[in-house]
C-alpha cells in the first residue's frame, strides 16, 4: 500500500480560485471587498517573511490590504489605540497583530482588545467560546484546524463516526481540531481522543485513529507501526532539523521534517499529508477565507 498524498499546495489553489471569484461577485453586487489589516511592530525576519506573505495573497484574492508597520518601540497604549481605531473602521473586516510582539507589550491584552467580530485569527476568548458551542455560532475558526478539517474533507475522507486521535493539546492546533471534529457537521461527527506528554501508552492510541492528526512539534515522533493500515494521517509538524544547499538557488534552506515518519508511514497510512506542502499552506489560505466570511456577515450574506 502506498497512501494518497494530501497536497496542500494544490488544495490552497482551488480555494483561492474560489475565494477570488467570489470576492468579485461580491464586489459587483454590493461594491464592498474584504478589507484586512496586518500590524507589524519591529523587524523580526521571520514575522516579515510571514506577513509579505499575507497581503501578497490578500491582494491577488482582490481585497483591500492594509500593512501598517510600527516600531518596536510603540507602546502599549499606542498599540491598543491603533487596533481601536481599526475596530471602528467599516472598510476593515479583519485585524491582525502579527506575533510575536517586543517584550514591553502584553500580547493577552492586545489580542484580546480586538472586536471578536474582525479576529479573523479566531483567537479572541469570544471566538474559542463560539467553537465550544459549534452550529451557526462559529464565525472564524482558527485558520490552521480550518485548514486541517479542510484537506480532510476535500480528500473524501468520512469522518461520521471516525475514530479520530490528536497529538498534541495546543491552543492553536490541537485543542481547537479536537473541537471542530467533534460537532455535528460535514467534516466532524466523529469520536475524538486527545493524547499528550502525559498520555500512558500514546502508541496504543494513535494505532487506533482512523483519522491520525499529529501536532506536537516533534520530529518523527510518529512510527509506521503506530499508525492504523488505511488511516488518513494529517501531520502538522514543521520542524527544522538541518541545512542544505538547494539545487534552484544555491543558497542554503532549512531542511523540515515532520512530526511523522514519513518515509515509512506512507506505507501503511491511506492518506497522509507531506512536509512542507501539507497543512502549511492551508493557514493563510484559510485566513482569506475568515476575512471574505467577515465582509459576509456585515453584509447579511454569510
Amino acid at each position: 500500500m502506498t497512501a494518497k498524498l494530501i497536497k496542500g499546495s494544490e488544495i490552497r489553489e482551488q480555494i483561492l480560485a474560489e475565494i477570488k471569484e467570489e470576492v468579485q461577485k461580491i464586489k459587483k453586487s454590493h461594491g464592498k471587498v474584504p478589507g484586512l489589516v496586518t500590524i507589524l511592530v519591529g523587524q523580526n525576519p521571520a514575522s516579515i517573511s510571514y506577513v509579505t506573505l499575507k497581503v501578497k495573497t490578500a491582494e491577488e484574492c482582490g481585497f483591500k490590504e492594509v500593512q501598517d508597520n510600527q516600531p518596536e518601540t510603540i507602546s502599549e497604549a499606542d498599540l491598543l489605540a491603533l487596533i481601536d481605531k481599526y475596530n471602528r473602521d467599516d472598510s476593515i473586516h479583519g485585524i491582525l497583530v502579527q506575533l510575536p510582539l517586543p517584550k514591553h507589550i502584553n500580547e493577552k491584552k492586545v489580542l484580546n482588545a480586538i472586536d471578536p467580530d474582525k479576529d479573523v485569527d479566531g483567537f479572541h476568548p469570544v471566538n474559542v467560546g463560539r467553537l465550544m458551542i459549534g452550529g451557526s455560532e462559529v464565525k472564524f475558526p482558527p485558520c490552521t484546524p480550518a485548514g486541517i478539517q479542510e484537506l480532510i474533507v476535500r480528500a473524501g475522507v468520512e469522518t461520521k463516526g471516525a475514530e479520530v486521535v490528536v497529538v498534541g493539546r495546543s491552543n492553536i492546533v490541537g485543542k481547537p481540531i479536537a473541537m471542530m471534529m467533534v460537532q455535528k457537521g460535514v467534516g466532524a461527527n466523529s469520536t475524538v481522543t486527545i493524547v499528550h506528554t502525559a498520555t500512558k501508552d500514546l502508541a496504543y492510541h494513535c494505532k487506533r485513529a482512523d483519522i491520525l492528526i499529529v501536532a506536537a512539534g516533534v520530529p518523527g515522533l510518529v512510527k509506521p507501526e503506530w499508525i492504523k493500515p488505511g488511516a488518513c494521517v494529517i501531520d502538522v509538524g514543521v520542524n527544522r532539523v538541518g541545512e542544505k544547499i538547494s539545487e534552484k538557488t544555491g543558497k542554503k534552506v532549512a531542511i523540515l521534517r515532520g512530526d511523522v515518519d514519513f518515509d515509512e508511514a506512507v506505507k501503511v497510512a491511506g492518506y497522509i499529508t507531506p512536509v512542507p506542502g501539507g497543512v502549511g499552506p492551508m493557514t493563510i489560505t484559510m485566513l482569506m477565507k475568515n476575512a471574505l466570511k467577515s465582509l459576509k456577515f456585515t453584509l447579511g450574506i454569510a
